[in-house]
């Protein structure tokens, strides 16, 4: 049976969470079962309000079905939004391609992750598109990213206990200014341009999907880019969230990016960087396809 599949979506209406059906309706989540306030408030909810979230989409009511014609979909956690945390160099094809741009031939598995965040604001929805930042950066490139979206707030969490943690899975591209990322000799500025974290389309329950071992990919302009499996990662999600977690409480609603496999753009012979007009499809087994165009 496919899984359960979030959605904060916005009409004329406003905002509010539902679930995507199959037959491209929606469940609107707000009039099957008000007070239906957002997506944190039905994580913080827990598992009695996800359960009657189940039993409302396998028998939905007529009266709180939409078109999904009629709707548009958000980042499945809109603002105000938790912490967006990342993982960097957690695919050892993905390391390795990094290190031989600078000339290192014997790359090392890193030891422990590497973590950095973006600001939440950067995160914007499916189908918005991404500012070239053509005045910033000359090295725009892209990262599609297996996203666990925490669900129960924890510090110093055991690895036995770690997915009892994570609420569901989305997707995130982590759009990077290379040339920012080097010149500042860390992360964070070359990985927080404004709208350059596109997440979802949907939020898939833990419950609903085994992210050890899924087919992750990413097409620019329909030509396959990054193609590999989560079960790759160096550092599994059971490892970054105990990891995170030492000394550090991780709460409802924060996401965690848990890292990109091989084929970015800045790897390739020769480079190749992204320009207006590029469109990015993201897809991970199980969960959907995420899908934005570079803008002016």
């Amino acid at each position: 049976m496919a899984g359960l599949k979030l959605i904060t979506f916005a009409d004329a209406a406003g905002s509010r969470v539902g679930v995507l059906l199959d037959g491209a309706r929606v469940l609107d989540l707000g009039a099957a079962m008000p007070p239906a306030r957002g997506m944190i408030a039905l994580i913080e909810a827990g598992s009695a309000a996800l359960a009657t979230v189940r039993a409302l989409a396998a028998n939905p009511p007529a009266a709180a079905v939409l078109p999904l014609s009629s709707v548009a979909l958000q980042a499945p956690i809109p603002q105000p939004r938790r912490n967006v945390f990342c993982v960097g160099r957690n695919y050892m094809d993905h390391v390795a391609e990094g290190d031989r741009t600078r000339g290192i031939t014997n790359s090392e598995v890193p030891k422990y992750p590497q973590f950095f965040t973006k600001a939440a604001d950067t995160v914007i929805a499916p189908g918005a598109s991404v500012p070239s930042h053509a005045g910033v950066t000359q090295w725009l490139d892209y990262e599609v990213e297996l996203v666990a979206v925490i669900g129960t707030a924890g510090r110093d969490i055991p690895k036995e206990k770690a997915l009892d943690h994570v609420f569901g899975w989305t997707i995130g591209n982590d759009v990077t200014g290379r040339d920012l990322q080097r010149r500042h000799g860390q992360w964070f500025k070359g990985k927080s341009l404004d709208r350059s974290c596109p997440m979802g389309p949907v939020i898939v329950p833990r419950e609903d999907l085994d992210a050890s071992d899924l087919a992750i990919g990413l097409k620019i302009n329909g030509e396959q880019r990054q193609s590999s499996r989560t079960s790759k990662m160096i550092f599994d999600v059971t490892e970054i969230i105990h990891q995170l977690s030492a000394g550090f409480t991780l709460l409802p609603g924060d996401v965690i990016m848990t890292g990109t496999p091989e084929g970015v753009g800045y790897a390739m012979q020769p480079p190749q960087t992204m320009k207006t007009g590029d469109v990015m499809e993201l897809e991970i087994e199980g969960i959907g396809t995420l899908t934005n165009a570079i803008g002016d």
